[in-house]
């Protein structure tokens, strides 16, 4: 392990507890909150020894345990087998916390490890939670964590306010190279939430490291991202919950490879690595999902290998793919329909790329280089706002 950092969770059992002994404390946080040695923010808050009061752990998507696979199974509201705690599900119908429960507490302690793409809902249950505090007075402490694709590249476009949803609130870009308690800051200040939040900052990070610098085991911050080598390629090929083609779902490596039973993976392979980009190199392959889309029928397409993470941008890799397989078969490529994430009307890929754009230009057979530097010029603009609220 390393001897240098010293994240969030760890920081605030060591010392910052005693700020909270006399606060009714509820906790947020799933499987994936863990300390260097494994144990799980339940158990080390619940500990006699720190004498706090757990008025009740929150649960995001997936549940607290991780135990809900796939995208919309809700958790419902159970007690936690470990600690005898009461369990509130935050991946239900309203996605935060029950104005009954107001009286119950007096801190949200947030303790959740991020994956670095703006499409991903923790976040965004975290914000659902700072406006619960700022409306009725409740504080909020980020036990901050780091970024696993690093602190430093930023990639993709800006979401669009008309396209705001679950998967994206706030105008960021795709991969965003922030901390939890980074985005806490810019959702409370940029974004006005205005609640009253405090941030247990990383100790001895370093914002170039990617996860595999950090020597700890990866524990899967959701069921579907289950390698670091997964969150690397996550901002692109997330794209692909947005069509018919499958993102692996329903395979031992989700995300890292792409495919569909029309696709001739040789081909698509061999177009793609003609294309040159940095730090990949694309694997014809087949699989065979067992659940989600296309399950038991078997996929060709191709598996996005890392070559060199520092020199991968990710969203270009995966908006490249997308755009070749829809231009190589234009007649049976298709877009995933609604529902998705809570939202019935609109299209997914509007809802996951934050913008019409991406579908607009696949349709219309635009060039895929002209988006790419629209985005560009989105990075150069997130790179301002973002600046502000850096804490490393």
């Amino acid at each position: 392990m390393s001897p240098r950092l010293t994240i969030g969770l760890e920081a605030f059992v060591e010392s910052e507890f005693k700020k909270y002994r006399d606060a009714r404390l509820l906790v947020l946080c799933n499987q994936a909150s863990v300390d260097r040695h494994l144990s799980h923010a339940s158990t080390l808050l619940t500990d006699e020894a720190l004498g706090l009061e757990i008025a009740g752990f929150l649960g995001p998507q997936h549940g607290i345990r991780g135990e809900k696979q796939d995208n919309m199974v809700e958790s419902p509201d159970s007690r936690d087998e470990a600690t005898g705690v009461h369990v509130t599900s935050l991946y239900s119908a309203t996605r935060t916390i029950p104005e009954s429960m107001v009286d119950s507490f007096d801190v949200i302690v947030v303790d959740l490890q991020d994956v670095g793409t703006r499409i991903y809902t923790f976040a965004y249950t975290m914000a659902n939670c700072m406006r619960v505090a700022a409306r009725f007075g409740k504080k909020v402490v980020v036990l901050d964590r780091p970024n696993p694709v690093n602190g430093i590249d930023i990639e993709g476009n800006l979401l669009e306010e008309a396209w705001t949803s679950f998967v994206g609130q706030f105008p960021i870009c795709t991969r965003h190279g922030m901390t939890m308690g980074e985005l806490a800051r810019m959702f409370n200040e940029a974004f006005r939430i205005g609640c009253d939040l405090s941030v247990v900052p990383l100790e001895g990070w370093s914002r170039s490291s990617y996860w595999s610098d950090l020597s700890r085991p990866w524990v899967a911050p959701s069921p579907n991202i289950p390698t670091a080598a997964a969150a690397m390629v996550f901002p692109g090929t997330v794209h692909f919950e947005g069509t018919a083609v499958s993102e692996g779902r329903g395979t031992t490596q989700p995300f890292e490879q792409v495919g569909a039973p029309y696709i001739a993976g040789e081909a698509l392979a061999s177009r793609l690595n003609e294309r040159r980009l940095g730090g990949v190199h694309f694997r014809a392959c087949v699989f065979e999902p067992s659940y989600q889309k296309m399950a038991g029928q078997a996929c060709e397409g191709v598996f996005i290998h890392v070559t060199d993470e520092r020199e991968l941008n990710a969203f270009e890799a995966g908006i490249t793919t997308l755009w070749s397989i829809a231009q190589m078969y234009p007649e049976k490529f298709e877009w995933k329909q609604p529902p998705y994430e809570y939202e019935h009307d609109r299209m997914p890929i509007d809802l996951i790329s934050g913008t019409p754009r991406v579908r607009t230009m696949i349709e219309e057979s635009a060039p895929l280089e002209e988006f790419l530097r629209t985005a560009e010029e989105d990075v150069a603009e997130f790179v301002k706002l973002r600046a502000h609220h850096l804490l490393y």
